[in-house]
C-alpha cells in the first residue's frame, strides 16, 4: 500500500479552512464587503455581525451594526458596532485597548448579517475571556462596556 494513494481523504474538503492564511496588515482600506456587489440590507436597521478570528477561525462574539457602524468598519478596518444599550456607536476596544482589526467583511445571502474576519488585540469578550462563547475567567468582573 502506498501511503500517498491509500490515505483516506475527505471528498470536497476545503483544505484552506484547515490552514487559513495569516492575516496581512497590508490590506487596503477601505475594505470591500464580499462577495463583490452584494449590499447590506438595513431594512430592519441593524445587521447581525458575527466576529471570527481570521487565523484560528474561532467565533469570538456577536454584535450589531447600523449603517454608520458598518461604514466606519469598512473605512477604518477597526470593528465598530451599534450599542443597543447605550444607543451609540462604539469601537471595540475604545476603553480596554482590546481592538479587533478587520481583514474581511462577508455579507450573507440576504445582506442582513455580516461575518467579520478579524485579528484580535486581546480578549474579545467584556469578561476577559478570549471568546464570548466560553466560560469567563474565574473572578471576571464587568468589562469595558460596563455591561455583563
Amino acid at each position: 500500500m502506498s501511503p500517498d494513494r491509500d490515505t483516506p481523504r475527505e471528498i470536497g474538503r476545503d483544505i484552506s479552512r484547515d490552514n487559513p492564511p495569516a492575516p496581512s496588515s497590508e490590506r487596503h482600506l477601505p475594505l470591500r464587503a464580499q462577495p463583490e456587489g452584494r449590499q447590506p440590507d438595513f431594512g430592519r436597521e441593524l445587521l447581525t455581525a458575527v466576529v471570527q478570528d481570521a487565523t484560528t477561525r474561532e467565533v469570538l462574539m456577536v454584535a450589531y451594526m447600523d449603517r454608520d457602524a458598518y461604514r466606519a468598519t469598512l473605512t477604518t478596518g477597526r470593528a465598530t458596532f451599534w450599542s443597543r444599550s447605550r444607543q451609540r456607536l462604539w469601537e471595540k476596544g475604545e476603553t480596554s485597548g482590546h481592538t479587533l482589526h478587520v481583514f474581511e467583511a462577508r455579507l450573507d445571502c440576504d445582506g442582513d448579517a455580516v461575518l467579520l474576519l478579524v485579528e484580535p488585540a486581546g480578549p474579545a469578550c467584556h469578561t476577559g475571556a478570549t471568546t464570548c462563547f466560553t466560560a469567563p475567567p474565574a473572578g471576571a468582573a464587568v468589562g469595558e462596556d460596563g455591561v455583563r
